[in-house]
């Protein structure tokens, strides 16, 4: 059968509005000409215009974090614990078969920014959607941020899951969720207020320590959401294996059989 795969996943690129401050991926673009009188020396007695056209290689140097671009949490960038008390796992410890299975998408865009979804509300959407989850399922969340990578307001906008929502999803078995907004918890200038108003740290981050309870992982800065149908795809979500990190840049896609 024919097979189509969706891009989910975002450019990693610099000078745009894609993290907070100080958060934001430096990239070095050494072209062919730059490049030539570092291939040379390699290679004693060779010059640059012994090269075709006088050109060496393309390369780029990267200054990032792993939560940069598109990528999969670990347990570990969550809390040291996971599964109420063992040591939680880094991204090469994370088993490969939560990241492929089929998907199924929420549309949460007509929630205002800064909305912290409840377990009822993500009950409801399924129910809409008539669809009942299964274990591994890959639970990818579509907000008003995914609209906005990239623009000055993007970190402020979409809603966010929280704890209840979250340990209603693995409590179903989902061990990989994603969003398409910055954070998988609301954004943080709403929680700010909110914490202002009540000095209950319980808000900050609910969603991701809810990872303490039930292991499980996300994918942060997914693209093109709006153009998945409710079910009816597969997710593949392989992250880069980074030896003790809290998370792994991944090309997530959306494969469909048609």
């Amino acid at each position: 059968m024919p097979r189509r795969i969706l891009d989910l996943s975002v450019a990693l690129e610099a000078g745009i509005a894609s993290d907070p401050p100080g958060h934001t991926p430096e990239i070095t673009y050494i072209d062919h000409r730059q490049s030539a009188a570092d291939v040379v020396r390699f290679f004693p007695g060779l010059k640059v215009e012994d090269l075709p056209g006088g050109e060496g290689w393309a390369i780029e140097r990267l200054n990032l974090t792993t939560h940069t671009g598109t990528h999969l949490d670990a347990p570990y960038h969550f809390h040291s614990t996971m599964d109420g008390g063992k040591r939680a796992w880094t991204i090469d410890e994370v088993p490969l078969e939560w990241c492929f299975g089929r998907g199924v998408k929420l549309d949460f865009r007509a929630m205002e920014d800064g909305h912290v979804v409840t377990a009822a509300e993500v009950e409801a959407e399924l129910a809409r959607i008539g669809v009942t989850l299964q274990p591994f399922d890959i639970v990818l969340v579509n907000t008003a941020a995914g609209a906005r990578y990239g623009q000055p307001d993007y970190l402020a906008r979409g809603c966010g899951m929280g704890r209840e929502a979250t340990l209603y999803l693995t409590g179903r078995g989902v061990k990989v969720c994603g969003t398409d907004a910055w954070s998988w918890d609301a954004p943080f200038l709403h929680t700010a207020r909110r914490y202002a108003e009540t000095k209950d740290p319980s808000l900050i981050w609910e969603g991701h320590r809810a990872g303490m309870v039930r292991a499980y992982c996300h994918i942060e800065k997914l693209a093109n959401l709006d153009q998945l149908p409710p079910t009816g795809f597969q997710v593949a979500c392989f992250p880069f294996k980074i030896k003790g990190g809290s998370a792994g840049f991944t090309r997530a896609v959306a494969i469909f059989e048609d």
